[in-house]
């Protein structure tokens, strides 16, 4: 029996209040105490309209196994209690049925819990999403993204353990079925000051430390590191192990990841490098010269690491030596060299490093880019996970925390500005009437910041151009200029404080007005950039990190603005602390949010749900309602007599002004359901009564009709017994009287028999007395005459022996005799021959015995038995060998006597393929015994290959269908693989036509595998005709058959032995790319058939059970 399926509301058991926006009254106190409430009770999530608040409890709570996953699959946004998966599954629902690109905005402090958000959001949506192997694969490849980018951008700080040094914007794309096809990640500002410097408590990024503790003893080597952590001066030694963390298993887990998106072998080693270099950069220390111009200059103290950091990185060393030593200006044809000090040679060792790690993250990017990007070009629907900073107020804020609030304003305007623009647009398409709602806009600080004219960054830009470094003075004297700066004598030197959405910021200007050097070290380009010609060499002053962070910001926000918005907003709280939310909530906006939603109408429900949750109230409604919802509706709210004023109809949608008109509905539906529950429990309890009664009735007339029939079968039982019983009493008695009867009469009538019995028995033994008293005498007579028979026979018969027996003594004496002569005169020859003729008769007796048991026990005449009598004795070894060998040879000359010229060929085939694959290919043993048969195909014969026949002259050596692979997905093409003595051909299976036509002197190699697989390629020579598209890579089912022949023709027509390379991983040529061919084990799903797959534009992998 299916499960019913039961309607629940977000109302229903709610812990305080799910969502604030019918919080009542609304104040900051009453927003923390529900968020307090609620957080007691695990729930960490609430709504605010359709917005998802959470309070991160930094600990593990039972909420996202699969089964909350498939609670809050299809279902409703406010039908279950707040939960992020709910706001994902509304995101997923429309992309995929309302075709509306979507963007998830997840906003937060530093340390909030951002990221684990988005994990959350990603896992949720690859959970229901499609299946398949390609869906499996692109989902598992977006998954495996988030490792590798937080090795590579995240860190240990003060407020977590995970922290995201960067701004993630991922795009992910799906088709029109809401199955993904790739994605597209954005990263912004990565926090590159952090590889240099750490604050105290802080780590640096992670991979450093995986690295140093996961890489084996041999890739250490490789990369010239040492384990133990002192000796880099750029990571910080005071929390560089972190409790819970393990950075051994977190560097496999990242190799591991890198491998699934795609990166090559080399690719790995060649980041790794990169990475070793950046570490070891910051050994490098310097010491101050003097010139004799009177100049300072620096000097490397140990140059070993220089050297180190040049084989990893592949720079000459003298020229990375002069780069931290002098400084070039170029100007037009002019180019201008001085020295540097030495703590500008720091300042430039520190900014290659930070450029070195900056530059490596972002090409990370763009290749986890090339990885996941959609393959095919069909029209795409877009999901946007943003994943950036939180707002950040520090001790000591920076240039850094400018702009990361800068863009955290940015966010919150368009967040303002999207959400009075989802209510308006709600309000017009329900007929409602809109009334203005007063809110801050921060568009005022985000034009003090980004105005062109007179914003900090465009006074910061144009502070760069100057020719030496400018001065917090002169750019001071810039900003009071401008109306909107304030001068404020509290504020300390070289500080200015913005009065932002969440608050007042104080940020320190030292260092941040002074541009780049005005020249740049005389480093090659090759570490920075691509490898130019010097004549396309760009001397123009590129733009400056506030500009470029500007222009970014830009694009996303425009990219935001063609999207649905969703928004999740997070609180950290490791316990619940009261100040701490309440200054979350208050830089979050949360109050100002709930009010620009409550404004006008606080709830508003579409009118089937509403009546369907409030019916029960009214009479005319209840149970059912057989008129349309709205009516429905507009009769329950008249006959509750609620105020006109607390509500308006909308078109699909009942507007309520006042939580407390909805919190009244609820209270009257909870007294209502309890009257309800007491009559079903009535009713119930009567019918289950009524039943008890209908059955015991049913039960006691079914007994009552079971014991009558039981009475009478009794009663019938015994009736019956007592008239056999007088039956068999008459029958007996009147049985009793007729057997006296006839007894009486037998006796009578047997009485004179007796009597003449007895008198015939009497005279007959008389006569048998007389009888034998005659033959008694007779017998006595013959007795005695038999008696001396005996005894006369007996004399004679001892005569008889006596008389023989004197005979054979005579005979016995007389052979004895003649034996004595014979032994007398033998004996005088015996002594001198005897020993050796015993000796030559018993040997040929033995050998003549030997050959003829040989004969009955020699073997089959099959030259695979290897059956053979056993040796009967050990003299006749070598005989008994050389017979063996002497047969065997026999016999196998007999069985080729009778082989064909074709079958001779054929052996010679079979010994080929032997030299060739015999303990190389695992295939190998399972094709001895099949037979070579070349052309499988009979074409010939058949007609539907007419055409093919006719345009092939030579003779066909192999004619097989084969499966020719795909060079851009991997999925396989049958054709039919035709094989003569100058050229190689393959045909279209269907149709017949010729396809390729490849010359067998083209043809440089075969490449397979060693295990039980059928692939192998074909590699034809670079720049023949036959190779412009590449070589081939097929799969068949008679490989070594094929490979046997085509390695035997080519012998023959070009006199040059064919390369067969076996290897489980080769490079096959497609076009202009060179892609790995990667032979895996793997449990496959449709049995024992390998299955070929392109992972990405250079791997392709063919998993083999």
């Amino acid at each position: 029996m299916a499960k019913m399926e039961v309607k629940t509301s977000l109302l229903d058991n709610m812990i305080g209040v799910g969502d604030m926006v019918l919080l009542e009254p609304l104040n900051e106190e009453t927003v923390i105490n529900n968020l307090k409430k609620r957080f007691d009770h695990n729930e960490i999530y609430t709504y605010i309209g359709s917005v998802v608040i959470s309070v991160n409890p930094y600990r593990s709570l039972p909420i996202y196994s699969p089964e909350k996953v498939e609670d809050y699959r299809n279902r409703n946004f406010y039908e279950l209690s707040p939960h992020i998966f709910a706001l994902s599954d509304e995101a997923y629902r429309s992309l995929r049925d309302q075709d509306k690109d979507q963007c998830i905005l997840i906003t937060g402090e530093s340390g909030a819990g951002k990221t684990e958000a988005s994990k959350l959001v990603m896992s949720y949506v690859a959970a229901v999403c499609g299946k398949g192997a390609e869906v499996n694969q692109v989902k598992e490849q977006l998954l495996q993204s988030n490792p590798v980018l937080e090795a590579f951008g995240n860190a240990k700080t003060v407020r977590n353990d995970n922290s995201s040094r960067f701004g993630k914007y991922m795009d992910i794309e799906f088709d029109f079925k809401g199955d993904p096809l790739g994605g597209v990640i954005s990263n912004y500002l990565l926090e590159k000051s952090r590889v240099v410097k750490q604050p105290r408590g802080e780590r640096n990024f992670h991979v450093f430390y995986q690295l140093l503790s996961g890489a084996s003893e041999e890739l250490l080597n490789k990369l010239k590191l040492e384990r133990d952590f002192s000796r880099y001066n750029y990571l910080s030694l005071d929390s560089a192990k972190v409790n819970g963390v393990d950075d051994a298993a977190n560097f496999r887990t990242v190799r591991n990841a890198m491998q699934i998106v795609g990166f090559m072998d080399h690719e790995v080693e060649s980041v790794l490098e990169v990475v070793a270099a950046v570490l070891k950069l910051g050994n490098i220390e310097f010491k101050p010269e003097s010139r004799v111009n009177g100049l300072d200059e620096s000097k490397i103290k140990d140059k070993n690491e220089l050297k180190e950091i040049c084989e990893l990185t592949g720079i000459d060393q003298s020229v990375l030596e002069r780069a931290f030593s002098f400084r070039t200006v170029e100007a037009k044809q002019e180019k201008v060299s001085t020295t540097l000090n030495v703590a500008q040679a720091y300042y430039a060792r520190d900014a290659l490093a930070k450029n070195l790690y900056s530059r490596l993250f972002s090409w990370l990017v763009n290749r986890i880019n090339e990885s996941i990007k959609a393959q095919t070009k069909v029209r795409k629907k877009v999901m946007g996970v943003l994943d950036i900073y939180g707002f950040e107020i520090f001790e000591d804020n920076s240039f850094e925390q400018f702009i990361i609030n800068y863009c955290n304003e940015k966010l919150q305007q368009i967040f303002i500005e999207l959400t009075l623009k989802e209510e308006q647009e709600e309000y017009i398409r329900e007929d409602i009437e809109w009334t203005h709602i007063e809110y801050f806009n921060n568009a005022i600080i985000c034009d003090l910041i980004e105005n062109n004219t007179n914003g900090i960054l465009a006074m910061l830009d144009e502070e760069c151009l100057r020719p030496v470094c400018a001065t917090h003075q002169h750019f001071e004297s810039r900003m009071s200029k401008c109306s909107r700066f304030l001068n404020d004598t509290s504020l300390p030197h070289s500080c200015f404080r913005i009065q932002h959405y969440a608050g007042k910021v104080l940020y320190q200007v030292e260092g941040r007005t002074c541009p780049k050097p005005c020249g740049r070290p005389a480093m090659p380009q090759s570490v920075f950039v691509p490898r130019r010609e010097p004549c396309q060499i760009n001397l123009k002053r590129p733009p400056t990190a506030g500009s470029q962070f500007k222009a970014s910001v830009a694009t996303l926000m425009k990219n935001l603005q063609t999207k649905n918005p969703n928004y999740i907003s997070i609180l950290a709280a490791h316990i619940f602390n009261e100040g701490l939310v309440c200054h979350q909530v208050r830089y979050l906006g949360l109050l100002e949010n709930v009010r620009v939603r409550r404004a006008g109408y606080a709830f508003r429900q579409a009118y089937e749900p509403c009546l369907e949750r409030y019916k029960m109230l009214c009479k005319q409604t209840w149970p059912h309602w057989k008129g349309p919802a709205r009516a429905g509706v507009e009769v329950l709210f008249n006959e509750l007599e609620i105020p006109v004023e607390e509500y308006s109809f909308g078109r699909s949608k009942i507007f309520i002004r006042n939580p407390r008109t909805l919190f009244k509905l609820e209270d009257l539906r909870k007294q209502r359901l309890e009257d309800l529950a007491t009559l079903i429990q009535k009713i119930y309890r009567g019918w289950k009564c009524r039943t008890h009664f209908l059955l015991m009735r049913k039960s006691q007339i079914v007994i009552a009709a079971w014991y009558r029939r039981y009475a009478q079968q009794k009663r019938y039982q015994q009736i019956k017994s007592s008239t056999l019983v007088i039956q068999s009493y008459i029958r007996g008695w009147k049985a009793r009287k007729i057997l006296r009867e006839l007894k009486h009469q037998k006796r009578c009538e047997e009485a004179a028999t007796t009597i003449a019995a007895y008198w015939h028995g009497t005279q007959a033994r008389r006569e048998l007395s007389r009888l034998k008293a005659e033959a008694r005498n007779k017998h006595a007579i013959a007795v005695i005459w038999a008696y001396w028979l005996g005894s006369k026979a007996r004399r004679e018969l001892k005569r008889l022996k006596e008389e023989a027996r004197r005979k054979h003594a005579v005979a016995v004496i007389w052979a004895y005799w003649l034996g004595l002569k014979v032994r007398r005169e033998y004996r005088k020859f015996f002594r001198a021959n005897a020993g050796k003729k015993i000796y030559e008769f018993t040997l040929q007796r033995i050998v003549q015995k030997y050959f003829l048991e040989m004969k009955n026990k020699v073997p089959s005449l099959s030259p695979i038995d290897k059956n053979w009598p056993s040796r009967p004795y050990l003299f006749l070894d070598s005989t008994h060998k050389e017979l063996k060998r002497i047969f065997h040879l026999w016999r196998c000359k007999k069985y080729r006597d009778q082989f064909t010229d074709q079958q001779k060929l054929i052996y010679e085939e079979k010994l080929e393929a032997s030299e060739l694959f015999k303990d190389k290919k695992a295939l190998y043993p399972s094709s001895v015994g099949q037979p070579f048969q070349g052309p499988y195909l009979e074409i010939n014969k058949n007609p539907k290959y007419k055409k093919l026949k006719d345009a092939i002259e030579e003779k066909i050596i192999i004619a097989e269908v084969v499966n020719k692979i795909n060079r851009a997905n991997g999925k396989s093409t049958s054709r039919i693989f035709l094989l003569t003595n100058n050229n190689l051909l393959l045909a279209d299976q269907k149709s017949g036509q010729i396809k390729s036509e490849v010359p067998l002197v083209d043809v440089t190699k075969v490449s397979m595998s060693s295990q039980n697989d059928g692939f192998f390629a074909v590699h034809l020579k670079e720049g023949s005709e036959a190779a412009s598209k590449g070589d081939f890579l097929f799969s068949s089912d008679h490989l070594i058959e094929m490979a046997t022949k085509l390695y035997r023709t080519t012998l023959s027509q070009t006199r040059q032995k064919l390369n067969i390379e076996i290897s489980d991983e080769f490079l096959v040529q497609f076009r202009q790319d060179k892609v790995c061919v990667k032979f895996i084990q793997g449990n496959q799903k449709n049995g024992s058939v390998p299955t070929c797959k392109r992972k990405n534009n250079r791997l392709l992998e063919v998993a083999v059970p």
